[in-house]
């Protein structure tokens, strides 16, 4: 037992939660959106506590000490040493994403992502004029019952090839993959994309939420020409509080990504946002956040039990990273945005369809909740898919 007590339900009903107040349904177990039911951590909460404190809340200088908490914790915690002088900050990483492609993409060029992929990567793509070019992952299944992912660089090299895809975007963890890329994975990421100048964006948004036997490797470690996204709101559960980080070793690419982010008028951030990321990064941060891996890998072998028992027709995809397990429900006759539809009608349960991400026949699951949540949700989809 931690002094953390990630079993404590906070009543989020009525906060304004995205998560929680979207749906009129009092009923409603929301496990969908990518957001945690847990407190942050202390030490945040204090500095938030500190500024409210103040009272004062104008235009916020980015200072020394923001830089120091920021490329101290990536240099202590993952090895990745970032200059301060390369990072753009900004008011969150589909923002950045958006920007950057704004910034270094001219409309009708292709730009690579890998389904099943973050959702936001389509609309970040489309919005600015943009190809989605498919380079689509390949499912492993596993003698445990489980499936796992790896890159095609076969295809990789073919669609990089081409002399109109210009960018690929990277999700490193990989959401909904929940992969940890290796390190020789990403070398030969780098090498292919180096050989074919395509320009690599890596969202590295859930970097720290890495499951034991695991590790994140820094995309910028292996490729320091890459342009990499980085913030604490997942980790931290921090995602109202808007802050982001870009890193850009190159000074033309910088400069264009900078005038976007002011053209896309992301350029202020909060100073709640601020604090936030100072206090997160620091050893009262990094102390709940291991507390906070430990409960989600038990959340994770809690949710693979139960399915193994009650749905062994559906496989759960290992979990390197995230808290977000990618669920096989190919085995009904059902897709994934009716099964969506029909669990939060019929089960009072809000899980997302894999068709958001690109890839039918799945669910994600969000687990970064209490357990007796996590349980009462299993319980409705196990019940509802046992029906069918």
């Amino acid at each position: 037992m931690t002094e953390y007590d990630f079993d404590m339900t906070v009543d989020r009903r009525g906060s304004g939660s995205y998560k929680w107040d979207s749906s009129a349904d009092s009923g409603m177990i929301p496990l969908w959106v990518a957001d945690m039911d847990f407190p942050t951590a202390p030490a945040i909460v204090d500095a938030l506590r500190r500024r409210v404190e103040h009272g004062v809340f104008g235009y916020t200088l980015i200072d020394h000490r923001y830089y120091q908490a920021l490329t101290g914790w990536f240099d202590t915690r993952h090895g990745y040493a970032i200059d301060p002088a390369l990072v753009i900050y900004t008011s969150g990483v589909v923002p950045a994403v958006s920007a950057i492609i704004k910034a270094l993409c001219v409309p009708g060029d292709g730009v690579i992502v890998q389904t099943p992929v973050y959702n936001c990567f389509f609309s970040s793509i489309r919005n600015n004029g943009c190809r989605i070019v498919d380079n689509p992952l390949i499912r492993i299944d596993r003698n445990d019952g489980t499936f796992s992912y790896e890159m095609d660089f076969g295809h990789l090299e073919s669609v990089a090839a081409q002399p109109d895809v210009t960018m690929m975007l990277l999700c490193n963890p990989h959401n909904p993959a929940g992969r940890a890329w290796r390190r020789d994975e990403l070398l030969k990421v780098a090498d292919i994309c180096r050989r074919h100048g395509v320009t690599v964006v890596s969202d590295e948004i859930h970097c720290e939420l890495t499951l034991p036997g695991f590790r994140y490797v820094p995309y910028g470690t292996v490729d320091n020409s890459a342009i990499v996204c980085l913030s604490p709101s997942k980790a931290f559960n921090t995602a109202g509080l808007q802050i982001a980080n870009i890193v850009c070793p190159d000074q033309t690419s910088r400069s264009l990504i900078d005038r976007a982010i002011n053209v896309n008028e992301v350029c202020d951030v909060n100073p709640f946002g601020v604090e936030a990321l100072k206090a997160a990064y620091s050893p009262e941060g990094a102390a709940w956040l291991d507390a906070l891996r430990t409960y989600l890998n038990d959340n994770y072998l809690f949710l693979r039990d139960t399915l193994a028992r009650k749905l062994p027709q559906c496989p759960v995809c290992r979990l390197e990273a995230t808290y977000l397990p990618w669920i096989d429900i190919s085995a009904f006759a059902i897709t994934s945005r009716q099964l969506e539809e029909n669990l939060k009608s019929e089960a009072k349960v809000w899980v997302n369809c894999g068709e958001m991400y690109g890839t039918d026949g799945y669910i994600r699951v969000n687990i970064a909740c209490p357990r007796h949540t996590l349980a009462e949700g299993l319980k409705r989809i196990t019940g509802h898919l046992c029906s069918l």
